[in-house]
């Protein structure tokens, strides 16, 4: 019997030794989550995000810097395309800046604060916190957690994140729609806790300044390497084809693209082009239940001296780019530039979250 008692000891101090050097529960880790989220100073962190709502895969390249309280910069960048867009905030205000446009917003916004952001750590880390019906797994390396989400694209309302277990940091996030396929993918890199900053690291004009000198820099280089090849003969033809192709923008000349996403009850009508002094104007209108119409034109560069335009709507993020959502009257309206085009869609019948879906949808879409 004695035994017996002894074995049964045993068990129990080699069960409760197991338990204490094995996995951390679902609660160990959301106290360590809370810990960390009050100790946080900032960070720095690179990341690659794939968008899965167009036709083809859409590579970014982002680089956030984030000092605490409610210091952020947001570098945006096209993959391929070599397109970069900076969201800034500091104690003036939320900024939306396009340096290859030298265009520059200003807000009076609470950003990032008011939904989800899939690129932010903080963010990710009380959504994981805030949802009661979260669930919890464990794998080698990682804690993966399954979230509701808050983004204002309402088709992204699941998320499954993945955090390193030595340190918390996040490690992929994937964002989901109702049937629970991938539409957003980001997956996170040489990410540094508690980074320290210069003084004017979120600087508004320092930030544009250094990344129209970046694209400049990288504009001569790509330069160079065209030359280069076409130094071969057998390259000429692609050469020529580059300069036709220039000289279609220096023209006015752009590809028109349509969404592909339609409120219920409205379709395509028709378009126009209009020829104005900045260039041709293309208006596409949409009739039905809910109306609207969406204007493209080529982008302009802004002169250097033009100051920073004050805008009474907010910064909205529409996956590939940042836009700025205004409202007057009846009327509400997103406008943003892409690819060396201006978009302007507004309507007086569609909600704040169709008309951002509708805008969201334009990215590469093809030609009617």
């Amino acid at each position: 019997m004695k035994k017996i008692i002894s074995l049964f000891i045993i068990v129990i101090a080699l069960t409760g030794f197991m338990t204490a050097c094995g996995e951390k529960s679902q609660e160990d880790v959301i106290n360590d989550l809370e810990g960390k989220l009050d100790e946080l100073t900032g960070y720095k962190t690179k990341a690659t995000m794939t968008l899965q709502t167009g036709e083809d895969p859409q590579v970014y390249e982002v680089e956030v810097w984030h000092q605490s309280p409610n210091d952020y910069r947001v570098l945006l960048n096209h993959a391929e395309k070599d397109q970069s867009q900076i969201i800034l905030r500091n104690e003036e205000g939320v900024f939306v800046l396009t340096p290859a446009l030298n265009k520059s917003f200003r807000f009076q916004s609470d950003w990032p604060e008011n939904n989800s952001q899939v690129y932010l750590y903080e963010s990710l880390i009380n959504d994981v916190l805030m949802d009661p019906e979260r669930v919890f797994t464990a794998t080698e390396d990682h804690y993966v957690f399954q979230t509701n989400t808050s983004y204002t694209n309402k088709n992204l309302n699941q998320q499954e994140v993945m955090l390193n277990k030595r340190d918390l940091t996040p490690a992929t996030v994937k964002v989901m729609d109702a049937e629970l396929s991938v539409l957003v993918e980001v997956e996170f890199e040489d990410f540094e806790l508690n980074s320290t900053f210069s003084e004017d690291d979120f600087d508004m004009d320092r930030n544009m300044t250094g990344a129209q000198l970046q694209n400049n820099v990288s504009t001569m280089t790509d330069t160079e390497d065209e030359v280069d090849m076409n130094e071969d003969g057998d390259e000429a033809e692609e050469d020529t084809d580059m300069v036709e192709q220039a000289g279609e923008e220096e023209n006015g000349e752009f590809p028109v693209l349509y969404p592909m996403y339609e409120p219920q009850g409205t379709g395509f009508s028709h378009s126009e082009e209009v020829v104005t002094e900045d260039g041709k104007r293309i208006i596409l209108s949409y009739d039905g239940e809910q109306p609207f119409t969406l204007i493209q034109q080529q982008s302009r560069v802004v002169e250097a001296s033009t100051p920073v335009q004050l805008s009474e709507g907010e910064p909205v993020d529409l996956g590939f780019t940042f836009g700025v959502f205004s409202k007057e009257g009846d009327h509400q309206s997103v406008s943003w530039s892409y690819e060396g085009t201006d978009f302007f869609l507004v309507s007086g019948s569609l909600e704040q979250e169709d008309l951002v879906a509708v805008a969201r949808s334009v990215y590469g879409t093809q030609e009617k």
